[in-house]
């Protein structure tokens, strides 16, 4: 028996936000300061560091379920597995359903509930649940139904990633440029195919880091300071990242097997293109190799960062040939990995 994505789908906003819409923004330090420098500098700064050049937000109407729910049922029609079959809905999120010019989340009942209701599967043997785990949350959600396959409780799992941070960020505040929102999922089903998922690692790095990612204060003083936005440190987070990842994507591979030479391509949380390259850089140096030119499929610089969702949706971009001059093939090695708020950290090696 081997565990296989055996479908995916995605559902990306059809709302495009350019870094020139930010320009309107009156943007503060973390002290509550106006920032010195023109928007235009602060957009050109941004996508030289993040490459982000443009991200997606949902329409005004559609929540966090909602687009959850779409990716789901894409996952399904794409594996062509009975809904009814399903043991699990993994659905993983961080800020629930906010719904626009709110100011409180909404997880009663839980999004995986609610995926479930309106996917309109009866069997109340597919259990449904929720789990928060920052941005490598659907990568976890894999790790998780692999193991309910492995322990023989499941045959059949969908894991949802999906967020809508474009509710969740302090317009005042320049990190809100990178955040996005979309979702993706996937079918794991127990498969009699050779290859699948071969080995993973999982970390909760929490005893300094845990507040890396916080909700905090808006940096415009003047704003109610009872409502409260996603903020980070942003250098702490790059350090950690750079420091951490690498050695639990060696940790992962190793365990796997398979030789660095490989890896065909490393599926990474699309957080930022200049730190995301960092990491590749590092991780192949502890093998004492420089990255193949492509080894890295991205897709932050139209999309953005949409936390959990970056991952699941990259692979079924990626599989059904939607990224640019970037192409896998069964058999091919791939090597998923991501961080975040918690601070957390995951890994999975694939073999298609």
């Amino acid at each position: 028996m081997t565990i296989r994505i055996t479908g995916s789908g995605s559902y990306i906003p059809t709302r495009v936000v350019t870094n020139e819409e930010f320009a309107k923004h009156s943007f503060y330090d973390e002290a509550g300061v106006p920032l010195t420098y023109s928007n235009e500098v602060v957009a050109e700064k941004f996508k030289q560091i993040t490459g982000i050049e443009e991200r997606r937000y949902v329409e005004e109407n559609m929540l966090t379920s909602d687009i959850a729910y779409k990716a789901a049922q894409r996952a399904i029609e794409d594996a062509g597995v009975d809904k009814e079959a399903i043991d699990y809905i993994i659905m993983a999120h961080n800020f629930g359903n906010v719904k626009q010019g709110a100011i409180q989340t909404d997880i009663l009942p839980s999004l995986a509930a609610r995926v479930k209701h309106s996917l309109g599967i009866k069997n109340p043997k597919c259990v449904a649940y929720d789990i928060l785990f920052g941005c490598p949350g659907w990568v976890e959600g894999v790790i998780q139904a692999q193991a309910y396959i492995k322990a023989g409780m499941a045959k059949c799992c969908l894991v949802v990633g999906a967020e809508t941070l474009s509710r969740v960020v302090d317009p005042h505040d320049r990190d809100s440029m990178i955040y996005s929102d979309g979702a993706g999922a996937t079918i794991i089903e127990a498969t009699d195919e050779p290859g699948g998922i071969l080995a993973h690692e999982s970390a909760s790095f929490t005893h300094d880091e845990a507040y890396f990612l916080f909700f905090g204060n808006s940096y415009n003083k003047e704003l109610n300071p009872d409502v409260r936005y996603i903020k980070m440190y942003g250098r702490k987070i790059y350090e950690f990242a750079l420091n951490h990842v690498p050695l639990a994507m060696k940790e992962c591979l190793d365990k796997s097997g398979i030789a660095i030479d490989e890896v065909k391509k490393v599926l990474i949380h699309q957080a930022n293109e200049k730190m995301d390259e960092a990491i590749i850089h590092r991780f192949f140096k502890l093998y004492d190799k420089t990255p193949p030119e492509g080894v890295m499929p991205m897709s932050i610089h139209k999309l953005g960062n949409s936390s959990v969702a970056t991952i699941p949706t990259l692979y079924d971009l990626l599989i059904k040939h939607q990224i640019e001059n970037q192409e896998i093939n069964k058999g091919d090695v791939l090597l998923f990995a991501s961080v975040g708020a918690g601070m957390n950290i995951n890994a999975f090696v694939y073999r298609l």
